[in-house]
């Protein structure tokens, strides 16, 4: 069974940075795609980017540029650093892992974190 567990989330001020990070335990995943999505108040889950089970990378169109995916060596750890965050980044980041990259849509990753909170003051 995959264990995802992220952290690094927390109340920052407009115009600052965070990394956040998710660490797999259970089995190796240095062969699943990973990804990050996000859910604000009141919304749908939304993709945010991922890396494939080949090393590719996606990112969701509305939010590329100051999202930035990557994974250490061993892909035992998932990072995503937000840059310039905005009231409209106020949402719970989730981690997810599937065994190959098959799209954007929630139902097509197969394993989730219990999601960090990113809260931005304005």
């Amino acid at each position: 069974q995959v264990q995802l567990v992220e952290f690094g989330g927390g109340l920052v001020q407009a115009g600052g940075s965070l990394r956040l990070s998710c660490a797999a335990s259970g089995r190796t995943l240095s062969n699943y795609a990973m990804g990050w999505f996000r859910q604000a108040p009141g919304k749908e889950r939304e993709f945010v980017a991922a890396i494939d089970e080949i090393g590719r990378y996606y990112y969701s169109q509305s939010l590329k540029g100051r999202f930035a995916i990557s994974t250490d060596v061993a892909k035992t750890t998932l990072y995503l650093q937000i840059n310039n965050l905005q009231p409209q980044d106020t949402a719970v980041y989730y981690c997810a892992a599937s065994l190959r990259y098959t799209g954007s849509r929630t139902t097509q990753w197969n394993y989730w974190g219990q999601g960090t909170q990113v809260t931005v003051s304005s």
